[in-house]
């Protein structure tokens, strides 16, 4: 188990996905419930459209398996009402083969993925399964209103994010390719949206892709789609992203995690807009704008070898950078008073603010997990909090012992000082502190597990290791 300096063992809760399967036939409510809790999720099961609105108000469900056709509300209105008020759970329809077309607008509608009647059951468990990772990995995190201060329906009024606005409006009605950089949890997805809602294209598809969330190789018929006959498992043909995104927007997130074989035809797809299924000789030919999002450094994947250097010029058009929490602290007020409202709706609660010790040390925190980091702290706190106001004891250990954002031990006897120590470097040093200090507690708390502490991080497990040996984390 890694040990790292002051920390201590945690015990690990992993909590089991739930599953929502709505179909008015018992006998396949009833095989679903089987199958799904032989793969280890919690299942809850209804009969129709009403009753699915009503369990996701009351469970915290993951992922939504819906019937099309139900008494009372049929699957088409289940997913649009779903749509605007649990936008984060992925819906995936079951049809029969003659309605295959409806579930194909389904997904330009914004479901998630569709299987057909009969279905078979590695394709079922393997579109399950990346449905909830893709509800785990979702960049979702900031969903503003119009009311909200800022601009695009995205909290902040901050410089560096002024900066980004200023990008947006510039390009959002461009076809311009845009590259999204930014760390984890900085809600790269709603820079994505953003560019789609103010473009000539947002009454045609926003299809967005997580690549970290699909197994490698699914992720070519993922994209592409494949005929009937194409692999085991293909019993009939099947639209990829690419086509469901055709005339509006196709969304790549954690581009940098599609393999290398996948990178050549990729781009070929980029530069022609054209493509073959996956089994396919027809050539199809789509209208797309693509917008990608990294929270890697593609330079470094380049010279790595894990990135094409052509694919990442196609990428890079136009660039935009989103800054870390830690780099816009004035925005951290109105992030809170957003989720402070967000979770008095959701929880039932009566949360009128925190108090001004609790928003002092939030300012002060470095917040490696950016704004996912802060947002699920604000849930954690009103959930503790009795009298109606956060207080500073209702903070996490980590935040209530923090010495300050990154940098702050520069004003120390034994940091770097303006004339012996470039910025530059200055805020390397910190950074890389940071780091060590948040991974070593993440590897404490899965008890060294790499694996799951990459999932806990939301990064690639390749990205993990190669941070561990950078840090000097490997021998720990």
């Amino acid at each position: 188990m890694y040990r790292g300096p002051g920390c201590t063992t945690l015990r690990v809760v992993v909590e089991t996905k739930q599953v929502l399967v709505a179909d008015d036939e018992d006998n396949l409510r009833r095989i679903l419930r089987a199958q799904l809790q032989h793969d280890g999720y919690e299942v809850h099961c209804v009969s129709d459209g009403e009753a699915v609105l009503k369990a996701l108000a009351e469970h915290h469900i993951d992922v939504l398996i819906t019937d099309l056709r139900m008494p009372k509300l049929d699957g088409m209105q289940v997913l649009k009402a779903v749509g605007g008020r649990f936008p984060n759970v992925p819906v995936i329809m079951i049809t029969a083969h003659g309605t295959v077309d409806t579930a194909v607008e389904a997904l330009k509608l914004g479901a998630f993925d569709y299987v057909t009647k009969p279905f078979d059951r590695a394709e079922f468990r393997a579109v399950v399964g990346k449905a909830a990772r893709t509800r785990e990995l979702s960049q979702k995190h900031v969903s503003g209103d119009p009311n909200e201060r800022g601009r695009y329906r995205i909290i902040g009024e901050s410089e560096p994010m002024r900066d980004v606005y200023d990008v947006i409006e510039k390009v959002a009605d461009t076809p311009s390719t845009v590259l999204i950089t930014g760390e984890s949890g900085t809600g790269k997805e709603l820079i994505a949206r953003a560019l789609h809602e103010n473009s000539a294209r947002k009454n045609k598809p926003f299809v967005s892709v997580n690549c970290a969330a699909i197994p490698p190789d699914l992720l070519e018929s993922e994209l592409f789609g494949y005929e009937r006959g194409a692999f085991t498992g293909a019993v009939t043909s099947k639209p990829g992203r690419f086509e469901l995104a055709h005339g509006g927007t196709l969304f790549l997130d954690e581009i940098a995690e599609i393999p290398v074989s996948m990178q050549v035809k990729l781009l070929r797809a980029l530069q022609e807009q054209q493509f073959e299924r996956v089994g396919g000789i027809k050539t199809i030919t789509v209208d797309i704008r693509l917008v990608a999002a990294t929270n890697r450094n593609l330079k470094e994947s380049i010279a790595e070898g894990g990135f094409r250097e052509d694919l990442y010029y196609r990428l890079n058009v136009v660039h935009v950078h989103l800054p870390p929490l830690r780099a816009r602290p004035s925005d951290i007020p109105l992030l809170l008073e957003h989720f402070v409202r967000k979770f008095n709706d959701k929880l039932d609660r009566a949360v009128s603010c925190f108090d001004e010790q609790a928003r002092k040390q939030l300012l002060e925190y470095a917040w490696p997990g950016n704004i996912r980091e802060l947002e699920n702290v604000v849930e954690r706190c009103m959930i503790f909090a009795e009298d109606g106001e956060v207080g500073s004891q209702h903070l996490p250990a980590e935040i209530r012992e923090s010495e300050g954002p990154a940098g702050a031990e520069l004003g120390s006897d034994k940091a770097a000082t303006p004339g012996t120590t470039g910025l530059k470097e200055a805020v390397r040093e910190a950074t890389l502190k940071l780091e060590r200090e948040f991974i070593g507690r993440a590897l404490d708390q899965t008890g060294g597990n790499v694996t799951h502490t990459a999932r806990l991080l939301k990064i690639s497990r390749k990205s993990l290791q190669n941070k561990m040996k950078e840090l000097g984390l490997r021998n720990d």
